[in-house]
C-alpha cells in the first residue's frame, strides 16, 4: 500500500516518532580508539543493531530503516567489503528467526543484483518468513542509494505505463515505485559518529524529516541514546508548511 507524501499533506504524528530511519556511522572510528581492527567495530555495531530494534519495538516505533551499505561503501578496500558482506550473510543467517519470534517484520531494499545468489536467497527467506509480523517493520538498506531509488523508480513506471512518457509525471503516480513504497516517510532521521550529512539516504523520504546528529558513535548507541533523540524529536514544532499560529489554532480546534 503506497503512503502518503508529506508535501501533498500532513501526516499523522505524535511524541514517538512512527517511522526512525539511521545512518550507523562510527564503527571504524570506534574500534581505531580501541587499537582494535576496524571488523571489530562493524561485529560491535551489530550489537548495537539489536539493541535499537529491541528499543524501538518497546517505545512503540513502528518502521525502523538502517542504512547498513550504501552503493558508494563498494569503494572501500576490498577486504573490508567482503568482511561486511559475511557479516551481512551471518546476521541473515542467525538473526531472522529472532525477529520472527518477535514480532518482527524484515524487509531489505537496494541494489541487490550485486549480491551473490546465496545472499539474494537468504533475503528473500528472511522476508518471506516475516512476512506476516506487525510489530515493527525493519528495513536494511543494503547497496542502496537516494538518487539509485528515484532512477529506479521512474524506470519501473515508464516501463509499466509507457503512456506517462506523453503526460505529467507527479507525485503520487511516482511515490509507489519507490523501494520504500510500503512504509510511511520516516519522521525522524538520527545520523551518528558526528558528521552532519544524509549521505544519499532516502533523499525523496526525508522532504520533511526532522535530522537529528549525535556525536555518540554508533557501537555505543543504544536505548539511552534513542531516548534522547525521540526527546529531540518530541520537542520539535512540525509545521510542514503551515505557520505556528494555524499549528496553535489547530490545537484549540481538538480540545474544543
Amino acid at each position: 500500500m503506497a503512503q502518503e507524501s508529506s508535501t501533498l499533506a500532513i501526516p499523522e504524528h505524535g511524541d514517538v516518532p512512527r517511522h526512525v530511519a539511521i545512518i550507523m556511522d562510527g564503527n571504524g572510528r570506534w574500534a581505531n580508539q580501541r587499537h582494535l581492527p576496524r571488523i571489530a567495530g562493524h561485529k560491535r555495531g551489530v550489537e548495537a543493531v539489536r539493541a535499537t530494534v529491541q528499543a524501538c519495538a518497546e517505545r512503540g516505533v513502528q518502521f525502523l530503516t538502517l542504512f547498513a551499505f550504501s552503493s558508494e561503501n563498494w569503494r572501500r578496500p576490498a577486504e573490508e567489503v567482503a568482511l561486511l558482506m559475511q557479516l551481512f550473510h551471518g546476521a541473515l543467517t542467525n538473526e531472522v528467526e529472532k525477529l520472527h519470534r518477535n514480532g518482527i517484520r524484515l524487509r531489505v531494499v537496494g541494489n541487490l543484483e550485486r549480491f551473490d545468489p546465496r545472499m539474494r536467497a537468504l533475503i528473500e527467506k528472511g522476508e518471506r518468513r516475516t512476512a506476516a509480523n506487525k510489530r515493527l517493520t525493519l528495513t536494511i538498506a543494503a547497496n542502496y542509494g537516494g538518487r539509485w531509488d528515484i532512477l529506479q523508480a521512474l524506470g519501473r513506471l515508464v516501463r509499466e505505463h509507457p503512456e506517462t512518457l506523453q503526460g505529467e509525471i507527479d507525485e503520487s503516480r511516482l511515490a509507489p515505485y519507490l523501494s520504500m513504497g510500503y512504509a510511511p516517510e520516516p519522521d525522524l532521521f538520527i545520523r551518528t559518529g558526528g558528521e552532519q550529512r544524509v549521505s544519499n539516504f532516502l533523499l525523496w523520504q526525508l522532504a520533511y524529516t526532522e535530522l537529528y546528529f549525535t556525536d555518540t558513535l554508533w557501537p555505543d548507541f543504544d536505548g539511552t541514546a534513542l531516548d534522547e533523540a525521540i526527546a529531540s524529536y518530541a520537542r520539535r514544532e512540525r509545521r510542514f508548511g503551515r505557520t505556528s499560529e494555524q499549528l496553535d489554532e489547530a490545537k484549540r480546534a481538538e480540545v474544543a
